[in-house]
Parts: C-alpha cells; sequence; structure tokens
C-alpha cells in the first residue's frame, strides 16, 4: 500500500549526569574530587534517501529514540556518547510538529540532512566544581534532558508538471505515452492509487517531471472520496495539465468538469489554482461523428481560452496532438518561477523550553539536624535575588518551586517548622 503520510514519536538521547566521587588511594586520605563527566546524548537526523518513494516504515513502528548518554565514573572517566538516530525519508517529505501542524523542515531540494533534536549535553563531573573554598563538592552536573517531539510526516511528490483530471480520463495513459513511467491502467474508476511520477524527455528541449495524480471527484478538497488523499501532491507543481474527456464517453461534460476541479483546487489551495493551466482534450480518436470533434473542441477554447488557458486536442493511445501539448508545456515552465517549491520553516524545535542543567544538592544534615541545599545554581540564586523584600523573596520561593526544590525537600520527609541552610543563609520552612 502506498503510504505518504505517518504519524511519530521522536525522542533525543539523555545527557549522561556528571558523576560524584574523590581519589582515594593508599597514602593519599583526603584526594581531591575525581567524579567523570556524563556523556552527550544521540541526536535524531533526517536524511533524505533516494531508493525510497513512500512513508510505509513509519506506518508500522510509530515510537523512536536515540541512546542516552552513559553517566560518568570515578577517576575522572568520561561517559560514552549515546549513538545518533538517523531516520531516512523520500526527498519531499514535509516534517510537521503535529498538535500545531507546523512545519517543521522540508525534506526537499539541497535539504538532504536534517538535525531535528540535539541529544542532551553531559553533566559535568565534581572536579569541575572545586573552588578554593570548596575544596571537597559533593554534587555534580546532571546531563541535559532529553527532547521529544510527535511529528506529522507528510510526502507532496517532486514535479514540474501535476496531470488532473476526473478517473478514467486517460491521464494515466498520456503519462505511459510520453515518459518512462509504468502505471497500471485499466477502464475502471479510481484504477489509479499511487501518484506516478514520469520523466518527459524533449529532442531539442530540457526534459521535465510529469506527475499524475489520482482521480479527483466533487468534494475531494473536503475529504469526499480518495482525490483528497493526493491533492497534497500537487502542491509543488508549477503547471497543471487538465485532462478531459472530449468525446464524453461516460456522459460527462468536460466543461463542466474543469470548472469542477479548477473549484476543489481552489478550495483546497488558493495559491494552486492560480498556477498556469494547459487543457487537454483527450479521447479524440473516439469521436466518430462527423463534425463532433471539431464542436467539442470549439466549445472548450471558446469557454477557457479567453481567460488565458490554452486548449490542445489529443488522443493518448495514438500519440496524435501529445508532441505539441509537451512542448507548449516547456514553454510554460521556462516562463514559471524557476524556483523549486519549498516549505519554509514555521517551528524550531531548538527553542523549546529547556531546564536549566546547573547542579545542586538536597540533603537531610543528620548531626545538625537540618536540609542542606547546595551547588552553583543555588549559590548564583542568592548573588543576585534581595531576601529582604517582598518582592525577591517571592521570586526564592518561585524559584525553589520551578526548580524542584521544594519537591526533593518534601520527599526527604521535610516538616513545618524545619530548618533549611543554603550558604550560612538558614530559613524556617512553611507551606
Amino acid at each position: 500500500m502506498f503510504a505518504d503520510r505517518a504519524r511519530i514519536y521522536v525522542r533525543s538521547g539523555k545527557g549522561g549526569d556528571g558523576h560524584v566521587s574523590f581519589r582515594r588511594e593508599k597514602y593519599v586520605p583526603n584526594g581531591g574530587p575525581d567524579g567523570g563527566d556524563g556523556g552527550n546524548g544521540g541526536s535524531v537526523i533526517l536524511e533524505v534517501d533516494d531508493g525510497l518513494n513512500t512513508l510505509t516504515d513509519y506506518r508500522h513502528v510509530r515510537k523512536y529514540h536515540a541512546e542516552d548518554g552513559e553517566n560518568g565514573s570515578k577517576r575522572n572517566c568520561r561517559g560514552k556518547n549515546g549513538a545518533d538516530l538517523i531516520l531516512k525519508v523520500p526527498e519531499g517529505t514535509v516534517i510537521k510538529e503535529a498538535e500545531t501542524g507546523k512545519v517543521i523542515t522540508d525534506m526537499s531540494g539541497e535539504n538532504r540532512r536534517f538535525v531535528l533534536l540535539s541529544g542532551g549535553r553531559g553533566g559535568n563531573g565534581n572536579q569541575h566544581y572545586a573552588t578554593s573554598t570548596m575544596q571537597a563538592p559533593k554534587y555534580a552536573q546532571p546531563g541535559q534532558p532529553a527532547k521529544e517531539l510527535e511529528l506529522f510526516m507528510e510526502l507532496k511528490v517532486i514535479a514540474d508538471v501535476g496531470l488532473v483530471g476526473f478517473p478514467n480520463v486517460g491521464k494515466s495513459t498520456l503519462l505511459a505515452k510520453v515518459s518512462n513511467a509504468k502505471p497500471k491502467i485499466a477502464n475502471y474508476h479510481f484504477t489509479t492509487l499511487n501518484p506516478h511520477l514520469g520523466v518527459v524527455d524533449l529532442p531539442d528541449a530540457k526534459g521535465y517531471v510529469i506527475a499524475d495524480i489520482p482521480g479527483l471527484i466533487e468534494g475531494a478538497s473536503e475529504g469526499v472520496g480518495l482525490g483528497f488523499e493526493f491533492l497534497r501532491h500537487i502542491e509543488r507543481t508549477k503547471v497543471i495539465i487538465h485532462i478531459v474527456d472530449a468525446a464524453g464517453t461516460e456522459g460527462r461534460d468536460p466543461v463542466a468538469d474543469i470548472y469542477a476541479i479548477n473549484k476543489e483546487l481552489e478550495t483546497y489551495n488558493a495559491e494552486i489554482a492560480k498556477r498556469p493551466q494547459v487543457i487537454a482534450a483527450n479521447k479524440t480518436d473516439m469521436i466518430f461523428t462527423e463534425g463532433e470533434e471539431i464542436s467539442s473542441i470549439e466549445r472548450l477554447k471558446k469557454e477557457f481560452e479567453p481567460k488565458g488557458i490554452r486548449v490542445y486536442p489529443i488522443s493518448a493511445i495514438s500519440g496524435k496532438g501529445v508532441r505539441e501539448l509537451l512542448y507548449y508545456v516547456r514553454t510554460m515552465l521556462d516562463e514559471a518561477d524557476d524556483k523549486p517549491v519549498v516549505f519554509e520553516q514555521e517551528f524550531f524545535p531548538e527553542h523549546m523550553l529547556s531546564v536549566s542543567d546547573e547542579p545542586y544538592t538536597v540533603i537531610y544534615d543528620e548531626k545538625e539536624k537540618e536540609y542542606v541545599v547546595e551547588g552553583p545554581r543555588i549559590e548564583k540564586m542568592l548573588g543576585y535575588t534581595n531576601l529582604e523584600s517582598e518582592k525577591g523573596f517571592t521570586f526564592f520561593q518561585n524559584f525553589l518551586k520551578m526548580n524542584g526544590i521544594l519537591e526533593q525537600l518534601e520527599e526527604l520527609g521535610i516538616q513545618e517548622g524545619d530548618t533549611v541552610r543554603m550558604y550560612g543563609l538558614s530559613f524556617d520552612y512553611y507551606r
């Protein structure tokens, strides 16, 4: 089954924690700190794989995570870095943040590799925190936390020209006739369930990529039928070829069909409906009544050529008129903006809220019967906070709460009225 959408969960690796240890050797009873640093967590990386053309793999496995970094250890041993997670996707895959639908990256053009989530940085061991006044620090830096995202992946095929039209008008037949594509062709509706790409080679002009977009029906932009499933694949095209059944073999009115298709395109994305269009009036070989072909083509020309949309009578079966159509499309592409259609980034994972990672410890001092909180994060906060003012003390309380310090004190069993000590300052604890 062709899969062009998938929803997955990804997580980068957590950074390893720094280690707390002290040098202990014979004849060195009071060695200094020798806690090693934690390893960095693995990153989540997207890469384009030219051998892929669907997102099928991501429909079966929904959760992916990079490897965590190892914790540091004694004797200044650094933890091992976590392995990166590389997700292979077909070219043209648009990655969105699932909840907001905002674009994170478009894996097309020169964007072949994209670091989606960086792994957490490993924490420093306690050896980094020794100072003249704190020669035996009992704290180390925790590794940075992992980052996680829910992603919506959407494949939008990359083609210069899109073939649109109602089912059974001859899109697959035309694609097979003019390119190297091999779509399955049968005489029933919705025979094409996959968008097919083909390369049109012109003897004395630059070639281009053409896509057969599966048959649309009225209401497709609102989710009716299969058309809605594939409208996204026309978003990158620069020129649209409307194929209609000029012979009316199924009783359809080609003029009404073109208006109906344009309405669906406009409802789905107004920008697409404004792109250059040409009409391929197909199945002229099926018109047997004398004069009927002329009247059918003239009716289409009279209706659409004053609007700037050329009409080319063709037969996809015999090839009649196809060459003229292909060369005209080439001139349309030459006049169009040659800048590739790339979806701009709207969501930036690196700006997601990060947690302060400077170390601190919360312990209970049995000898003094006090709870002790210390570490560089605490020392910095006390250095720029005026605890004598009401505003400063409120900030101090919020700091303890937001950084999880109050939660850790409660886990240690602190009760109202107990004493908390921070760098020479003592406080009574009250909820």
